[in-house]
């Protein structure tokens, strides 16, 4: 049987849900597909997402030969078949260019990836790679080089994923909408919750409880647990989590670290995405332990990518030690103070320009329009040397922005500033 994923594949452009960033009407991408000027891309990004999908549509909307391999299971032999066959066609009665899509391009050597070059060079074929890994880590320079654009595919959001689920319910041709079936409106909420962005998930589950229901019988939210097989627990609206994630950042601000791992908790539980709770947490670092504790967003940086590497459940023990290192963490958002003080004279006030000593002055001429004359340079006396930062007016008002506390590590920092102006003195 094919997966409802499958069957339910977008056709068009039209019909494609998603990475509204790059692909909408009247986008460059857009027009290029629409104006078939289409011509090599690297898309990157989750699984479930679209990339192949908008390969399809692309080779279509492009009126082209269109072939698809997987670099799993495909090597260099096959590839040379694939080039001898695109520039028959392009040099003989088609004059037409191939569309080739690799998917899982990383998992190519440099080798094999270098097998493209002459071919792309040539025009012989066009090519669309997709890969989950950061093209500028996982694919060669010289293909990247010779590729026009790299797309970032982001996971789809609860509203994409509903309306997939919708259309799936509601198509008459390829989905179930000619079947009478009784769904529970927070039934299609949950799963496309618990499908994390993954548009395949979402539909895949849906075809499966759909192909196994009882006759007669309701898809509500205990079916769609059982079929993720993960129980949700604690909530169940939008906003719950929400009112989660604001009480587990109030406790680490509040250094309670009792209250805040049981609000962690209750996310896990409820099925929060680790993604969502880890740029809570990589917020709370930076806001409000800061400079305190500046080290505490490095380890919960690190803890964050640890946990997008593992995976749940075992992600919930490095996340676990993050937020409670947080909480126990001294608390500063001196640095955030610093920062609004600053961003609000900026928009509400007249700011005079850079003064002249700090102006660029690395190119032909500037010395004669007088950037950069006068500028000490702090290393050569020692690491500081006092002279003017701020704009004139700032300067002249003694403005102040970064007030330092006295907690945590901070503390040093204050000290080491207040030495400085000890020194000026």
């Amino acid at each position: 049987m094919i997966p409802l994923s499958t069957r339910l594949r977008p056709r068009n452009l039209d019909e494609f849900v998603g990475q509204e960033h790059f692909l909408y009407d009247d986008s460059l991408l857009y027009n290029s597909i629409k104006n078939r000027s289409f011509d090599s891309a690297i898309f990157f990004g989750p699984s479930g997402t679209g990339k192949t999908t908008l390969a399809r549509i692309i080779a279509n909307e492009m009126d082209s030969n269109f072939i698809e391999i997987n670099a799993s299971t495909t090597g260099t032999k096959e590839l040379k078949e694939l080039i001898k066959n695109a520039k028959d066609r392009l040099y003989g009665l088609e004059r037409k260019s191939t569309y080739v899509y690799i998917d899982e391009f990383h998992r190519w050597n440099k080798l094999q990836q270098d097998s493209l070059l002459k071919a792309l060079e040539d025009g012989v074929i066009k090519f669309i790679g997709s890969t989950t890994e950061n093209p500028y880590f996982a694919i060669n320079n010289a293909v990247i080089s010779r590729v026009r654009n790299i797309y970032e595919f982001s996971r789809l959001t609860k509203k994409d994923l509903l309306t997939l689920l919708k259309r799936a319910v509601d198509d008459e041709e390829i989905g179930f909408g000619k079947l009478e079936l009784k769904i529970n409106e927070n039934a299609l909420d949950l799963l496309a919750e618990m499908a994390s962005g993954d548009a395949r998930v979402a539909l895949d589950a849906l075809g499966f409880i759909i192909d196994n229901l009882s006759d007669g019988k309701a898809i509500d939210t205990s079916i769609v647990e059982e079929a993720m097989q993960r129980k949700m627990g604690f909530y169940d609206k939008e906003s719950d989590r929400y009112n989660l994630l604001s009480a587990l950042q109030k406790s680490v601000r509040g250094s309670d670290p009792d209250a805040a791992i049981h609000y962690f908790a209750r996310l896990i539980d409820g099925g929060a995405d680790i993604r969502m709770i880890g740029r809570r947490l990589l917020v709370m670092a930076a806001e409000d332990v800061g400079m305190a504790y500046p080290t505490a967003l490095t380890i919960t940086n690190s803890a964050v990518s640890a946990s997008l590497l593992v995976g749940l459940p075992e992600a919930a023990i490095i996340l676990s030690e993050a937020v409670v290192l947080l909480a126990s963490s001294p608390k500063s958002n001196s640095s955030y103070i610093a920062y609004k003080e600053a961003l609000e004279d900026i928009k509400k006030r007249r700011i005079d320009d850079v003064p002249g000593h700090l102006m660029d002055n690395h190119y032909s001429g500037s010395k004669e329009l007088g950037k950069g004359i006068g500028y000490k340079y702090p290393h050569s006396t020692g690491g500081y040397v006092k002279q003017q930062y701020l704009p004139d007016n700032l300067y002249k008002e003694a403005t102040k922005y970064y007030k330092p506390t006295d907690n945590g590590a901070e503390k040093s920092f204050k000290s080491y500033l207040e030495n400085l102006k000890g020194r000026d003195k």
